[in-house]
């Protein structure tokens, strides 16, 4: 209890835990029950519980769920008031390439530096949900190498650090609704992998903008207008200041199956910040002139959802 104003004080959910070796991503939609919402709200409140059972076999695997509500079942439930800037994904139609959106209530971000404590906490909490949701999507994803997607560049060099963490991913006193909290926005990527391999690696360099071997910054390749990757997705306002997210992408795939892929996992304190990175990647900059990435990586799913902060979660259990 805040001891000056009489409140609980708003504690942000782990949307800054470490990144680990192992994650599960899990994509859930609301039953039809009639008490689904409530059941849903009351596993939710006991997340943090749950949680500390699981994560108690091995204190230094760094077991972490972070959980973000959807739009359109925000109201029933949280109860509580809606967040500024939340609304359901908006799918994003280019010439060549679509952002779909694909169903989802609920994300669980369960990760840890064990793939077993991964599956026990999403066993525990999938069977204390039961028929009160549905899985749309399961993706558990690993770390490979030194922390590099499959198509073998550095990801997630942009990320924000220190105090500049908090600043890019919690939402702070401009919303009391969503303050504490951070906006979650998610999407599945298949890679063409055989196509892309066929690439030499300059010209993988130059859709990405980085040097694949040592991950330095390069300036954009080809015609003026044809922007690079990490150009795309630097994402600046009106007056010229850079707007920074979070990104916790893991890779994932099955040679067996021939899939390849890496979930992006992507949190913001303004959820416009995304948007307009997916604008701009999708419809191009300037438009007709998309990301180069896209012709090699299909979106499969979209979802957007707001994270509330775990004292939100955690009265949930009153």
């Amino acid at each position: 209890m805040d001891s000056k104003n009489g409140r609980v004080p708003i504690e942000p959910q782990r949307v800054d835990a470490p990144l680990t070796s192992s994650a599960v991503l899990l994509t859930l939609t609301l039953g039809e029950a009639p008490d689904a919402a409530a059941r849903v709200r009351t596993v939710l409140g006991a997340l943090s519980d749950v949680t500390k059972n699981v994560a108690f076999r091995d204190l230094g695997a760094a077991l972490a769920c972070t959980v973000g509500i959807g739009s359109d079942v925000w109201d029933a439930v949280t109860r509580a008031p809606r967040p500024a800037q939340l609304h359901p994904f908006r799918e994003v139609q280019g010439a060549v390439h679509r952002a779909p959106r694909t169903p989802g209530d609920i994300l669980l971000h369960i990760r840890a530096d064990r793939r077993d404590l991964c599956y026990e906490l999403e066993r525990q909490l999938l069977d204390l949900l039961g028929d009160a949701v549905a899985v749309a999507d399961e993706t558990a994803g690993f770390r490979y190498f030194d922390v590099r997607d499959l198509l073998g560049f550095v990801d997630g060099t942009a990320n924000p650090v220190g105090p500049g963490l908090p600043a890019a991913t919690i939402v702070g006193d401009e919303d009391a609704a969503g303050a504490g909290g951070s906006y979650l926005v998610v999407q599945k990527y298949v890679h063409a992998l055989g196509a892309w391999q066929q690439l030499t690696t300059e010209q993988q360099e130059a859709i990405l903008g980085r040097t694949k071997a040592d991950n330095i910054e390069l300036d954009d390749a080809g015609a003026p207008d044809q922007k690079a990757h990490k150009t795309l997705a630097t994402i600046t306002d009106d007056d010229g200041v850079e707007h920074d997210i979070l990104r916790d992408n893991m890779p994932f795939g099955s040679p067996g199956r021939g899939e390849f892929g890496t979930y992006f996992i992507g949190y913001a304190r303004e959820l416009w910040v995304i948007e307009r990175m997916l604008e701009r990647m999708f419809v191009g900059d300037p438009p007709g002139m998309h990301d180069r990435l896209l012709d090699f990586s299909t979106a499969l799913t979209g979802g957007t959802f707001f994270v509330p902060p775990a004292s939100l979660l955690d009265g949930f259990a009153d």
